[in-house]
């Protein structure tokens, strides 16, 4: 699919529901007790996969005509043995959280996944929750397929994070709510705090204490009973982050994105681009569910290039390759680092993105953790591809939007992918005035 240089793009549009909170909402609401009701859930493949797992360990999963999903869950500890091995597709967050889930029950499951998904490797969620009890026999390099025993009862884990990662950090949690005892987690560098807010929400016995230094430190008391909630689920940022972008290096431009979700941990990219020259207001600012929410006016503007710290890296680390699109469109030199995590996620993103950027004529340099990129100071990309997206669906929407801003138009060889975290993508785009 070829996606070409556009006029002033224009218009009002929301994006699908954010995939962390869908993921969550959908295991969490099937370990309670009673129905729940979730409005507004991501219907892409990865949090398909979620639902098709949970509904073989006995949880009942409906979704109605008017897009409301009922859920009626078995309680903590009451899942069933799958009969079949749970086929996790190109989701790695359903993976790692599932893994965790079933860490402390009596089961025995099988992960498989596509080609994409068995590249990545798993030791960083196995290494703690062995620790736990729960035991793996895994394929070469700790990936899928992947078989596990779960631990009942677990043992409680006091557990510092080695690596900033949300999904470890979960995969824990979820193990800890079938555990005994308390379960004790220190996070020197704040991660998105979906599961805890969430984990609250639905009773969990759960505690934050944020030290001077920013070290939080997350108790969970175990053997827990969930009750069941009614759940709306906000706009994805990392989804809203490509019609942002897209807004601010078309010229003339001006894109309103409505009912998007701002958690803090997850807003890295609004201050990054901010921090660029980028015109992007907050209007009507509310919470939802526990979670603070408002809708963007995003205005065309003159990027500059920027050096962010590296610290900043797991507030908008899905958002990075969406980034790099937008230093190349900027005045001037970007330089981002501490981006390790990128080479371990869909694709090798640092990888991934440095040869597409070469590929349409961007001067960049790729380093081991991360990459340097000479903006083009507002001047329209050469355009070319097609873009190798190594069946990445963000690899794929960067490129799109790279194609809007080219003189050639871009290239993308497979927009397949997209369909697990944004299925509506190429639909939006031209609804606020893109060419494809």
């Amino acid at each position: 699919m070829t996606f070409s240089a556009a006029s002033a793009l224009s218009g009002k549009v929301t994006v699908p529901g954010d995939k962390s909170i869908s993921h969550r909402s959908l295991m969490l609401s099937a370990l309670a007790v009673g129905e729940s009701r979730v409005e507004g859930l991501l219907e892409g493949e990865d949090v398909l996969a979620t639902a098709a797992a949970m509904r073989a360990m006995g949880a009942d999963i409906v979704r109605d005509a008017d897009g409301i999903w009922h859920i009626h869950g078995v309680g903590v500890g009451g899942l069933l043995q799958p009969d079949i091995a749970l086929d996790m597709g190109n989701s790695g967050t359903s993976t790692r959280l599932l893994m965790g889930l079933l860490a402390s029950q009596d089961l025995t499951v099988t992960f498989v996944g596509d080609a994409s998904l068995s590249k990545r490797p798993m030791a960083r969620v196995t290494e703690p929750l062995a620790q736990m009890g729960a035991s793996f026999t895994t394929s070469p390099g700790n990936r899928l397929p992947l078989t596990m025993r779960g631990a009942c009862p677990a043992v409680p884990l006091d557990y510092r994070l080695p690596v900033a990662s949300a999904q470890v950090k979960s995969a824990i949690l979820l193990a800890g709510l079938n555990t005994p005892g308390i379960t004790r987690i220190v996070e020197p560098v704040p991660t998105r705090d979906h599961s805890e807010r969430m984990l609250k929400g639905f009773g969990a016995d759960l505690s934050v204490e944020t030290q001077a230094d920013g070290t939080r430190i997350i108790t969970l008391v175990g053997e827990a009973e969930l009750q069941p909630q009614q759940i709306v689920v906000p706009g994805d940022p990392s989804s809203a982050a490509f019609p942002m972008v897209a807004a601010l290096l078309v010229p003339g431009s001006q894109v309103r994105i409505d009912n998007v979700g701002l958690n803090a941990t997850r807003a890295g990219l609004i201050d990054l681009l901010r921090e660029m020259g980028g015109d992007i207001a907050i209007v009507n600012a509310r919470e939802v569910g526990g979670e603070p929410v408002g809708d963007l006016i995003v205005t065309a503007s003159s990027l500059h290039g920027v050096e962010p710290d590296p610290a900043r890296a797991p507030s908008m680390i899905d958002e990075y390759p969406i980034a790099f699109i937008a230093a190349a469109l900027a005045q001037g030199r970007s330089v981002f680092r501490g981006l390790e995590e990128l080479r371990v996620k869909e694709s090798d993103r640092i990888a991934a993105m440095a040869a597409g950027l070469r590929a349409i004529g961007v001067s960049v340099e790729e380093l081991d953790d991360g990459i340097i990129i000479e903006g083009s100071g507002g001047a329209p990309l050469t355009g070319g591809g097609p873009i190798a997206t190594k069946l990445d669906h963000r690899i794929a929407m960067s490129f799109a939007v790279a194609g809007l801003v080219s003189t050639g138009g871009v290239t993308i060889d497979d927009m397949r992918p997209v369909a697990t975290s944004f299925p509506t993508f190429t639909a939006l785009l031209t609804t606020i005035g893109a060419m494809v």
